[in-house]
């Protein structure tokens, strides 16, 4: 399967958060070997009351629950929003082999907009493929702010 494959279940992921008043990001994890989804994840921080609830981290929590260990060698993150500093770190310590995504985050990416922790010296590096069906993934984020910011203008008048 190609990589745009997996981000269209991310972008549906993305859409189900949206649905429900969260930033619109969704991922997935993939056993790169059999191709097949083995963690999915959208944000939840609001609904949850949770920092946590980030996509990439649901995605990594069911993944490793279905591998029935926190390595998930051999897996592929496929997520439509650049990874914030958090779910890198998550990223690093579950030992993911490669990071998909759409759109650049120049507030809090962590893969290369601000900073690129996995070229840190950690003792996991990553691989990154960037920009991935970025219009796609950037359009759900501005329609998703502009309502907001709509809503918001409503409210105060």
């Amino acid at each position: 399967m190609s990589d745009e494959f997996y981000m269209e279940r991310a972008v549906e992921l993305a859409k189900k958060a949206s649905k429900i008043g969260e930033v619109p990001v969704g991922a997935v994890i993939v056993k790169k070997e059999t191709g097949e989804i083995i963690g999915e994840g959208y944000n939840r921080r609001e609904c949850d009351k949770s920092p946590l609830a980030h996509a990439e981290i649901m995605a990594i929590d069911q993944a490793s629950r279905k591998l029935g260990g926190w390595r998930l060698i051999g897996c592929e993150l496929f997520v439509t929003l650049e990874p914030c500093p958090m779910c890198a770190g998550a990223i690093i310590n579950s030992r993911v082999e490669r990071v998909v995504f759409g759109a650049k985050d120049q507030k809090a990416g962590s893969c290369g907009s601000v900073l690129n922790l996995f070229e840190y010296p950690y003792n996991h590096k990553p691989e990154i493929t960037a920009g991935v069906m970025r219009e796609k993934c950037s359009g759900l984020l501005s329609e998703f702010f502009a309502q907001l910011r709509l809503k918001r203008k409503a409210e105060k008048t």
